[in-house]
């Protein structure tokens, strides 16, 4: 797309307009990027018009400006965190020393590996997500989804900035293939397994936000500890928009299950299924699910690849410089929880190959918070229920308990067990089925689906009747 002001449609602070090579190659590749957005992104609602968040620039007043705009001509910048003056390496064998702003050679391979890892997580939710438009249960909803999909698909031009900018051909051709694989496709799907999961209905994409996102969130604050500046300082500004993803999912289920207990309340019934209600149950199968597939993204309990990510300097653990140690971790060790046989034990490994783990319970923290917010809402109600998170080793497919059959109370079972009680703790057809029946468009201004609450308050300060997405034109 030779011509194109870079400047003005893809605002940034990488100095573009003077870097002809990396210039040259983003033009080439930002029609690729279109063709996919338009072929994979949000289905049927390309020409309306969206009332969007869009970043202009790192500071607090120009990285979200709000206004009405058409998906495809949304402002994807590139956009990295103000720089640290004398950043230094906080952990790893080079511990203290200056940050580095190019790539270095030894560690090249290894820093493509995560940036395409993390890369290749935001088109598959964009391209999970495409169908949901159709069936929104409000216009506020339908306007979060679509800032939810310009944001991943901005983040894909971060990670794809990296890969011109500081990775040569390799990066090129890499940048190009993030584009080629598809979320469940047979013979090229996302890389991580999360991400070929479909996301059938609304209740799945709030659960996607809050699980999945969240584990986005503790990659992506791993990775901003990098010695490698440009990914640290484009991590950190991803995270700020991380945030309201994390929000739609823990808001969306919130108010499901609020819903939920003002039907109880309203019937004297639990099962609130004949009212157009999700009952309790049904969601805490949906919790299972989403949690424990969303658990297999931090990789095995104990991993020789997390220990030489941290100690070549590459990949730090969540708040690396909050940790109270000697960030060499050398002669430390972390107690990991491990299937033993047909026990359940937790051991002390060295803490260098338990990195995966130790990410992995900042994460189980930070989701028993949401959770915990979820049950206040069902005793605000007199209701006599409790949300769970599942064991660790529940439905797992990874590492030490992939493919075990443990119950989600944390039993190691058989598998005839496992087979018998499997649809009471998992979604089943069934669920789907029924969910799929909920999922009714709900798109005049200020209604809602009779399956979810209202929020307690609109977006930017307008009310909830707001025109967030105009609808007058619409695909065919």
């Amino acid at each position: 797309m030779a011509g194109v002001d870079y400047l003005e449609r893809i605002p940034n602070n990488v100095n573009l307009r003077d870097d002809r090579r990396l210039l040259r190659a983003l033009e080439e590749w930002q029609p690729r990027f279109l063709d996919w957005w338009k072929e994979m992104g949000p289905e049927g609602f390309q020409a309306n018009e969206v009332y969007l968040r869009t970043a202009i620039s790192v500071d607090r007043d120009g990285w979200a400006q709000f206004g009405y705009v058409k998906m495809p001509d949304y402002r994807w910048g590139i956009f990295l965190a103000e720089p640290e003056a004398d950043r230094r390496i906080a952990f790893g064998d080079h511990l203290g020393k200056p940050a580095w702003p190019e790539v270095p050679g030894e560690y090249r391979g290894v820093l493509r590996r995560l940036i395409v890892t993390q890369g290749d997580t935001e088109p598959a939710s964009v391209e999970q997500q495409r169908h949901l438009g159709r069936t929104c249960p409000s216009l506020y909803d339908l306007r979060n989804l679509f800032q939810v999909n310009v944001e991943e698909g901005r983040h894909l031009w971060a990670m794809v900035y990296l890969l011109h900018a500081y990775f040569g051909r390799d990066g090129r051709e890499e940048a190009e293939a993030l584009l080629q694989r598809r979320s469940g496709d047979h013979d090229k799907p996302r890389i991580l397994g999360a991400f070929n999961e479909r996301t059938p209905d609304w209740l799945s994409f709030f659960m996607f936000c809050f699980f999945t996102d969240r584990d986005g969130k503790y990659q992506l604050a791993s990775l901003q500890e990098s010695g490698l500046d440009p990914l640290s300082r484009t991590c950190r500004f991803m995270l700020t928009e991380e945030a309201h993803h994390m929000f739609v999912g823990e808001m969306g289920v919130g108010r499901i299950v609020q819903k939920s207990c003002e039907l109880m309340r309203q019937h004297r019934s639990d099962d609130v299924r004949c009212y157009g209600g999700i009952d309790l149950p049904t969601m805490q199968r949906y919790i299972n699910f989403h949690y424990s597939v969303s658990l297999d993204l931090f990789g095995s309990e104990v991993s020789t690849n997390a220990a030489n990510a941290f100690t070549m300097g590459l990949k730090g653990r969540f708040e690396e410089t909050k940790k109270d140690d000697d960030h060499r971790l050398a002669d430390a060790t972390y107690p990991v929880t491990c299937l033993e046989g047909d026990r359940i034990a937790t051991r002390d490994v060295p803490a260098l190959t338990a990195l995966n783990e130790r990410l992995r319970d900042d994460y189980i923290a930070d989701c028993q918070r949401g959770i915990d917010r979820w049950n206040r809402t069902i005793k605000e109600h007199g209701i006599d229920v409790e949300l769970r998170l599942p064991h660790r080793g529940f439905h797992r497919a990874i590492g030490s308990f992939g493919e075990a059959r443990i119950s989600p109370d944390g039993r190691v079972i058989t598998e005839a067990e496992w087979d018998a009680r499997r649809r009471e703790w998992l979604p089943t057809p069934e669920d789907a089925q029924f969910v799929a029946t909920l999922m009714r468009p709900a798109v005049e201004p200020g209604r809602f689906a009779g399956w979810i609450a209202p929020p307690a308050r609109g977006i930017n300060g307008l009310p909830l009747d707001h025109e967030y997405v105009r609808l007058t034109r619409k695909e065919g």
